[in-house]
């Protein structure tokens, strides 16, 4: 796809690889709307930033509606990529973590895509990019709530690409070792470090995705630090 001109939307831009991502975007010449629910600190003419909570459908519904109002047309391009994550034993897992990790990283996909998809299959392009984690690939100990999730991005993103890939519909899933963001403020054994990767690593990958012809789909894209804990 030639993104030039094209409308994204980035979900959880306000940091990490959202924001990455949508400052990328806006480089290579997108139009984003920029979904979080706190300040995106992007001052751009082709940005917009739509306060959005993810975890609810009127919210989402309500975004899709504003980011169509102010650039006029619908989003070609749509980045899943708000997400969070607690680790714990299962048998002890606070309930209410639980429900907000599915909210965040598996209901809020069903709802963006759900709301943008019929008017990307009538136009016959669009891409969804959907960003799970190695997590999503393998059991982790203590971690069993938040596998789960991306386990369920995962799954979700192969169906649906099935469904729409006959209407010039791409979807993609992105599973990221470990990247230098926010996220693991809330995770106490890991400890942020400069041999993770950094979110330009993942926002480059996106804006490549995005960048084939249109008859080449990456399904899955695995993504890791090549020296996790520095060189020997």
């Amino acid at each position: 796809m030639d993104i030039n001109n094209k409308i994204a939307i980035v979900t959880g831009s306000s940091k990490g690889i959202g924001l990455a991502t949508s400052k990328m975007l806006l480089e290579n010449g997108a139009k984003v709307a920029g979904w979080s629910r706190g300040k995106t600190e992007i001052d751009h003419p082709n940005f917009v930033n739509i306060k959005a909570d993810v975890r609810d459908y009127e919210s989402v519904k309500n975004a899709v509606n504003a980011t169509k109002d102010h650039f006029g047309s619908h989003a070609s391009i749509l980045i899943n990529n708000a997400g969070l994550g607690w680790e714990g034993y299962l048998e002890a897992f606070d309930h209410e973590k639980w429900k907000n990790m599915f909210s965040t990283n598996v209901d809020s996909i069903f709802y963006t895509s759900q709301l943008c998809l019929p008017e990307m299959r009538e136009n016959r392009e669009g891409h969804i990019i959907n960003i799970s984690s190695i997590a999503g690939l393998t059991g982790i100990r203590g971690m069993a709530g938040y596998c789960a999730t991306k386990f369920a991005v995962r799954g979700l993103s192969h169906s649906l690409f099935k469904e729409v890939r006959d209407y010039g519909v791409k979807v993609t899933c992105i599973y990221p070792g470990s990247v230098n963001t926010h996220f693991f403020d809330e995770i106490d054994s890991v400890t942020t470090n400069e041999n993770m990767m950094k979110p330009t690593d993942i926002a480059e990958t996106i804006v490549q995705s995005l960048q084939t012809s249109p008859n080449y789909h990456q399904v899955d894209i695995e993504v890791r630090p090549l020296m996790p804990k520095g060189p020997k």
